[in-house]
């Protein structure tokens, strides 16, 4: 196991000597797919995952055997300002939900083959309001991003990260603003469902985080302890580990991928290991995944966070692999190849 690391600086080191996927393992599988029973690229995207999930598994005919699905859970100061339509012991609710597998994400990890299990992360106490300043010190975000960090299983060979914190939209914008700038309502959508007076009070909070924490705007990891929430802080930390053990991610929707993006903006690469599960419906998430340069496998509107996009796309990239490397060639069918 990679020692777990202890400060930012830590974290960013061991994210610039993390391996490159297997050249060998994708040439080979690239090799492999040009001679399958179909016509080149009639697979489409399928053949592109499959061969790219071939690469960071080193093997040019892999399996996905034991998929693992991480939700985060965090309280956040800044809910006190009314920023969700929902009050914040809704978060611990939901934690003893997923415990008792009635969640939509236990229904569909089920589905998925995938292991998974809930970690919440010092739901007593909330993160600092971010308007006032940082909302963690860097203590407390290294031992939320230790949570997640020690959470991946190191036989997983697929990993998908999710979150529950009622305000961590809030967070999510004020994150993408600071690393992407723009106006604080580019960033900003209606979360669990608030109307058009609650947006333009997430946008009001977000712009403050932002002014309250100027340094968050010069350095990512810095947005992140500074803006962010400790189950941003604990997907961060899966994300990471999972980067430098070379086990592919599905990325979840908007508050997963803006933890995510603090990595990649970090360390050019951090997040070649991740593809984009799903487009979701909280308005900026697609121009978040534009900027990371993903383009999403399912857009079905999807809000709900949980990392149920995430797992549902475990589907896809199964179909993928399972048709790369389950497939007859042309020789072995004994089917004329033109």
């Amino acid at each position: 196991m990679t020692d777990t690391p202890r400060t930012l600086a830590d974290l960013k080191d061991a994210l610039k000597r993390a391996a490159a996927p297997e050249r060998a393992a994708r040439e080979a599988a690239e090799a492999r797919n040009a001679v399958l029973t179909k016509p080149p690229g009639a697979l489409g995207r399928l053949e592109e995952i499959a061969i790219w999930y071939a690469a960071w598994r080193g093997n040019a005919r892999p399996r996905i055997e034991d998929p693992q699905v991480l939700v985060f859970a965090g309280n956040h100061g800044i809910a006190a300002q009314g920023v969700s339509a929902f009050p914040a012991e809704v978060t611990v609710q939901m934690v003893a939900n997923f415990a008792a597998g009635g969640a939509a994400i236990n229904q569909l990890s089920d589905l998925a083959g995938a292991n998974m299990s809930v970690h919440p992360i010092e739901l007593d106490r909330p993160t600092e309001d971010f308007t006032k300043g940082p909302a963690m010190s860097e203590e407390d975000v290294m031992a939320a991003i230790a949570t997640g960090w020690n959470a991946v299983d190191d036989a997983a060979d697929l990993l998908v990260v999710g979150e529950m914190g009622i305000g961590n939209t809030t967070s999510g914008a004020a994150i993408a603003l600071a690393l992407f700038g723009g106006a604080a309502e580019d960033w900003t959508g209606a979360g669990t469902g608030v109307d058009a007076d609650g947006v333009a009070l997430k946008s009001r909070v977000a712009a403050e985080g932002l002014a309250a924490n100027p340094g968050a705007a010069d350095d990512p990891l810095e947005a992140l302890r500074c803006l962010g929430g400790r189950e941003l802080a604990g997907m961060a930390g899966a994300i990471a580990r999972a980067r430098v053990e070379g086990i592919p991610v599905i990325l979840d929707g908007f508050i997963c991928t803006a933890a995510a993006a603090t990595l990649d903006r970090a360390v050019p690469g951090a997040l070649d290991h991740a593809i984009a599960g799903h487009a979701s419906a909280e308005q900026a998430h697609r121009k978040l995944l534009h900027e990371l340069g993903k383009a999403p496998l399912l857009d079905l509107g999807l809000r709900l966070g949980e990392g149920s996009g995430g797992a549902l796309a475990i589907q896809i990239l199964k179909g993928a692999v399972a048709c790369h490397s389950g497939m007859a060639s042309f020789a072995e069918a004994g089917v004329a190849d033109g």
